[in-house]
């Protein structure tokens, strides 16, 4: 919503725009009327919408035409004000004034504005049987109102009208000639009704109807008030209302009869509360909520994000089941604009029969976002609506901010609950593998596929406390020699048994990338199942790894078909959360 609002009211001389003005300032009629009055402000504590206002008039007597295009560039809306007992004041609304206003503007967003028919003292029977085919012509004109700058009439209603034109504009949201919702205002009322859907089952009950009043308007219903919502509904819509619940049909005939009746305000209270702007897009502010990582930092969900999202996933959970299938999955993902989450998904997570997501999974995707980045589960978390149904106005209460890695570093532990561990190792070695065997996938089990990850999540335990540990694979190809100490808790360099040069490349990135920090590192001998290859004279995995203090090189495989042994994934772990005992030892 705008932070304030610029009227500004233009009309043939004598018509009484600056009588308009300094009645509402002055509270009379003033008894000398200078040419053009000054602009004036009026704070935001007194004007109805709690927002700043400016008045702006204009004097053809005193302004130039470009000083006239300057102002009109400026305003927010326009009051044309003519004499309800001059009619020829009225056909000047058609012919000049409403040209001049939106004449160059067919292609963008039109001025709204406001007739406004003074001196409605002179003239009992009023105007408009004159203005309202005016009114028809251009849609642009929000409303016409009828007051005597004489005797105070109508003049505090005729500025608040004009507010409510800038405030809570018609024309984003309804289209007049064809008397109808825009479509960008269905689609932001049906996402809403969606997220108002607590069963699914396309239509609000009492209770749900209930809950989202008293999300936009601080109270529910009153009973009877339910029931004649219904009633009217059910009189003017085909299928508005089954089995005494408003459907999606009734939702949009609702928010049509509000436009229809001057009360825009309802509807856009609406929108607003579920995060549009005046564009109908959802707002930046809504969307991502200020939430600083400073750097050595990383971002987990707290207790408050982990229950929001179990009940999504109860809510989608259909059949109950435990598990999301790519139905219901995609039902979830119909309040975003586009899905959030790629193919490579069931690469990611551990999935069950059928592609199915279970709960556990869907959390570890969810703690995946977070920690790579929180930017973007802000936004998610937006878009299913957390700041509307949570108990927080904004989803950075759903976020924890972890203190900087090199304070653990330097204390010995850590109480992050999302690690992070790097795979390292030449090409051929298994590292994708490797991520697989971290989801409880064995190499008989791993498909091919055409939408790789190169990140793992899974769920580990360390001295009897859940940890998330995300396994990211490093391209054997990429810039090896640059430090991570600051990127990773735990490095693992996985090196082919049978293959040597392997363990050669894994030396070479150590030195390079780990020596000098203080990131624990791992030799992971992969394909323990093979016999071993013939080493070159030299220190052997056992003879290096013995030398530069670190701990001696595990044997792991995932052949065959039976799960792989979870071990490996568990140390890790321990030495990400205790780096100092990995040190000692």
């Amino acid at each position: 919503m705008k932070r304030d609002v610029r009227i500004l009211l233009l009309g043939e001389a004598q018509v009484g725009k600056t009588s308009l003005i300094l009645s509402l300032v002055g509270e009379e009629f003033p008894e000398e009327v200078p040419p053009r009055a000054e602009e004036i402000t009026i704070p935001a504590d007194v004007t109805p919408e709690k927002v700043p206002t400016h008045i702006v008039d204009y004097s053809e007597a005193e302004q130039t035409d470009e000083e006239l295009q300057d102002e009109i560039r400026k305003a927010n809306v326009v009051c044309v004000v003519y004499d309800v007992s001059e009619e020829a004041t009225i056909e000047k609304i058609r012919t000049k004034w409403i040209p001049m206003v939106n004449g160059r503007t067919e292609r963008g967003p039109r001025i709204p504005i406001i007739l406004v028919g003074n001196k409605s003292d002179l003239w009992p029977g009023g105007s408009m049987e004159a203005v309202l085919p005016i009114m028809s012509q251009f849609p642009e004109i929000e409303t016409c109102v009828e007051c005597s700058a004489k005797n105070l009439r109508n003049i505090s209603e005729l500025f608040y009208y004009a507010q409510k034109a800038v405030l809570h504009p018609t024309a984003p949201l309804y289209d007049p000639e064809a008397k109808e919702l825009r479509p960008a205002c269905v689609q932001a009322l049906t996402r809403i009704f969606r997220l108002s859907d607590q069963d699914l089952d396309q239509a609000l009950s009492d209770e749900e109807l209930n809950a989202f009043q008293k999300s936009c308007f601080g109270h529910p219903l009153a009973p009877q008030a339910l029931e004649d919502v219904k009633m009217v509904v059910s009189k003017n819509v085909a299928g508005g209302v089954r089995d005494d619940r408003l459907t999606l049909d009734g939702f949009l005939f609702l928010n049509t009869i509000f436009i229809q009746r001057g009360r825009h305000e309802t509807t856009w209270a609406i929108l607003r509360r579920f995060g549009y702007g005046d564009s109908l897009e959802l707002t930046d502010d809504y969307l991502y909520p200020s939430l600083p990582v400073p750097p050595g930092c990383t971002a987990e969900l707290n207790h408050f994000g982990y229950q929001f999202l179990q009940r999504v996933f109860e809510k989608h959970d259909q059949d109950h089941d435990g598990a999301l299938s790519p139905l219901e999955l995609q039902s979830l993902f119909r309040v975003f604009p586009v899905a959030p989450w790629g193919p490579e998904l069931p690469r990611t997570v551990c999935t069950v029969a059928g592609d199915r997501l279970p709960l556990h999974s869907f959390l570890c995707q969810w703690t995946l976002v977070t920690y790579l980045d929180v930017r973007r589960c802000l936004g998610h978390l937006g878009y299913l609506g957390y700041p509307v149904l949570s108990e927080h106005n904004s989803q950075a209460h759903a976020i924890t901010v972890t203190r900087e890695r090199r304070l653990d570093q330097e204390k010995g532990q850590t109480q992050r609950r999302v690690l992070l561990g790097e795979v390292v190792g030449a090409r051929g070695v298994g590292k994708s593998a490797f991520l697989q065997a971290f989801l409880g996938r064995s190499l008989g089990l791993q498909e091919p596929t055409t939408a790789p990850s190169v990140y793992a999540i899974n769920t580990v335990h360390v001295s009897g406390q859940e940890k998330y540990l995300i396994l990211r694979e490093v391209d054997a190809d990429g810039p090896l020699d640059v430090t991570s100490d600051t990127a990773c808790d735990v490095a693992c360099l996985l090196f082919d048994s049978s293959n040597p040069a392997s363990f050669a490349f894994c030396t070479r990135v150590y030195k390079q990338r780990y020596l000098d920090g203080q990131t624990p590192c791992l030799f992971v001998s992969s394909k323990a199942d093979l016999p071993p290859g013939v080493w070159p004279p030299g220190p052997s995995p056992a003879e290096f790894c013995r030398r530069h203090l670190l701990p001696a090189p595990a044997r792991f495989s995932c052949a065959g078909s039976a799960a792989p042994s979870t071990a490996i994934f568990s140390q890790l772990a321990t030495m990400a959360t205790f780096p100092a005992l990995v040190r000692s030892r």
